[in-house]
């Protein structure tokens, strides 16, 4: 079925095939034209570069972000610093036809003023991953490849959330982003893997998609699982237990702590392609008997 859909696809990508000069809105609400299709790309976020890659455009990338690591092949592109440290001069020199950069930071502005043409994409919600990959798959002329990809993951994460709710319980869940804490809502797209999981957001909706929050806030709602996104960075159930009143939390007690990986963390936190990776490292932290 599956092989059968992305053959239809890629036979329908020559009627798919974009018009250039586009026009296209991106995510800070600019009217960005793009005169032809691109061929030398600098992508500014790893979320971004991986969806490129994803779309079969990989080779086009001239450089990325500091922290972009996936696929293997953009391990050893030239490194344009982060979001808030980017190496103008750099991006500049290596003359591409189009930078894809987050909204936040002030990259699109600096980029402008140096006349070189970007895209900024922003990509927080689940619905932003497939919209972010459609709009650019649209402006990579990879329409096609966009709309298999889409088909994709949600086949992926369809199946195992399926897998998921076999489970007889929903937990009550806090996932830790760093240790200010920042966390994550329900609403974003870690949120709703949380809850495709099939756990309990401890945090609710009306405080936004990531928000920073009181450590006495989770002392209060005392989740039954914590998933540490910053445990690569040194936070663990020890370190937890130091917190006040942490260590009265039910799974600070029962040792339902679930501490992350630096690999597990980047397919958790990057909206992008492999979002059923991210899916099933939480579905490991919250119900690992559904999937033995």
């Amino acid at each position: 079925m599956w092989k059968r859909l992305l053959a239809a696809l890629w036979v329908l990508g020559v009627a798919l095939a974009t018009g250039y000069p586009l026009v296209v809105t991106d995510d800070l609400g600019r009217k960005v034209t793009i005169p032809a299709e691109p061929e030398r790309i600098v992508v500014m976020l790893p979320s971004a570069t991986e969806t490129v890659c994803a779309l079969g455009a990989c080779d086009k990338i001239v450089a990325t972000d500091n922290y972009s690591n996936w696929p293997e092949a953009v391990k050893k592109l030239p490194k344009a610093g982060g979001l808030y440290d980017p190496n103008v001069e750099l991006i500049v020199s290596l003359k591409p036809d189009l930078v894809i950069a987050s909204k936040y930071g002030k990259l699109v502005d600096r980029l402008e003023k140096a006349g070189i043409l970007a895209y900024a994409v922003k990509t927080e919600t689940y619905e932003d991953i497939f919209k972010t990959a459609r709009k650019l798959g649209l402006v990579l002329n990879r329409e096609a490849q966009a709309e298999a990809l889409v088909a994709r993951i949600q086949s992926e994460v369809y199946r195992l959330e399926s897998m998921a709710a076999k489970a007889k319980t929903r937990p009550t869940v806090y996932y830790e982003i760093d240790a200010t804490p920042y966390t994550v809502g329900p609403n974003s797209f870690i949120g709703v893997l949380i809850r495709k999981a099939r756990g309990k957001n401890i945090v609710p909706p009306e405080l936004g998609l990531f928000p920073k929050i009181s450590p006495e806030f989770v002392v209060e709602k005392d989740p039954e699982v914590i998933v540490l996104g910053d445990a690569p960075y040194g936070v663990n159930l020890e370190a937890l237990k130091k917190r006040p009143g942490w260590a009265k939390i039910r799974a600070v007690r029962e040792g339902r702590v679930c501490e992350l990986k630096k690999a597990e963390t980047d397919v958790v936190h990057r909206p992008g392609p492999r979002v059923p990776e991210g899916l099933r490292v939480l579905i490991r932290c919250i119900h690992p008997e559904v999937l033995k």
